[in-house]
């Protein structure tokens, strides 16, 4: 059994300006539901699912003997937010086909999202992060790959912008003034802000560059290199990442998006105020940036100490 109007809802979604990105994740999604309907669940009549579907649904998301939308099996357990991230891509497609007038056998709001963890957020050190920022230099064989991955990390820390918005920028986004204009999350356009020792790096590495292809960041081998579409991949650049921290022994969990989460955090430490954070980062809620200002202990402690009515009172 296939869901029906599965293809219609792609392109509601592409019609309606939903980026390639989010199109994807939402037919992966729904692959795998269709997947555990035929598979687990031996629904072969889509009317057939009911509430109880979705609780088995959840539960075998949950389990180890999930598999993926192309039918092999998961690897690792699914993190609450992936599991209600596939909760909501259903519960849009059963949207769509209520407001379409297609049959729809379970209403959407009857999918109900799990509880998250409430995880302590953790930033590495202020100097991890250089440390990592600047182990390209040294870690790296090739000059060039090492110019360029410092380069990408250095425009990382500086900006604040997001691990896909730096692998879609080009060539022209960069003018020498020290502000890039990109296109964020949900088409959110924005400003973002090179540091001059990120815009130092930038320059040399375009000097290095002797090629006349857009892409900002390009591979140096592989197929398809002359391929003026070709671009760093956000998959091989959290690898590197991965792989510098490990070899300079960063206990902290350091990714792409910890550069983004250490902007945030050491903005803040410096007294930048939340809103203009928000707009840095491109959020569209004050809640979520939040998230990121509140991170860092250290910030937290020297507060205390600071404000505390009590701090200077003798023992």
């Amino acid at each position: 059994m296939e869901l029906p109007h599965l293809d219609d809802f792609l392109l509601h979604l592409k019609v309606n300006n939903y980026s390639a990105e989010t199109i994807y994740n939402y037919e992966l999604d729904l692959k795998v539901f269709q997947l555990f309907l035929n598979e687990e669940a031996k629904i072969s009549d889509f009317n057939g699912i009911s509430k109880k579907t979705i609780e088995l649904y959840k539960a075998y998301m949950a389990s180890k003997d999930r598999k993926t939308a192309g039918g092999e099996k998961a690897q690792g357990n699914l993190a609450s937010g992936s599991l209600n991230r596939c909760l909501s891509s259903l519960r849009g497609y059963l949207k769509y086909l209520i407001e379409m007038d297609y049959p729809c056998p379970i209403p959407p709001e009857v999918i109900k999202m799990i509880k998250t963890e409430k995880r302590h957020a953790r930033v590495a050190e202020f100097d991890d992060l250089i440390r990592l920022i600047e182990s390209p230099a040294y870690l790296e064989n090739n000059p060039l790959i090492a110019l360029r991955n410092q380069t990408l990390m250095e425009v990382l820390f500086s900006t604040g912008m997001r691990i896909s918005e730096l692998c879609k920028l080009n060539r022209a986004d960069i003018d020498g003034t020290g502000k890039i204009f990109i296109m964020g999350k949900g088409k959110k356009e924005r400003f973002v802000y090179l540091t001059p020792r990120a815009q130092t790096f930038l320059e040399r590495y375009l000097e290095s560059r002797e090629d006349a292809l857009q892409p900002l960041f390009i591979p140096y081998s592989g197929p398809n290199v002359s391929s003026n579409k070709r671009r760093l991949s956000t998959n091989y650049i959290q690898m590197k990442i991965k792989e510098y921290r490990e070899k300079l022994k960063i206990n902290v969990p350091t990714s792409a998006h910890s550069l983004r989460h250490g902007f945030a955090t050491y903005l803040a430490e410096k007294g930048a105020s939340p809103v203009a954070i928000q707009i840095l980062l491109g959020h569209e809620s004050l809640d979520t940036t939040t998230r990121y200002v509140h991170a860092s202990d250290k910030f937290a402690e020297e507060t205390h100490r600071k404000f505390h009515p009590l701090s200077e009172v003798k023992k």
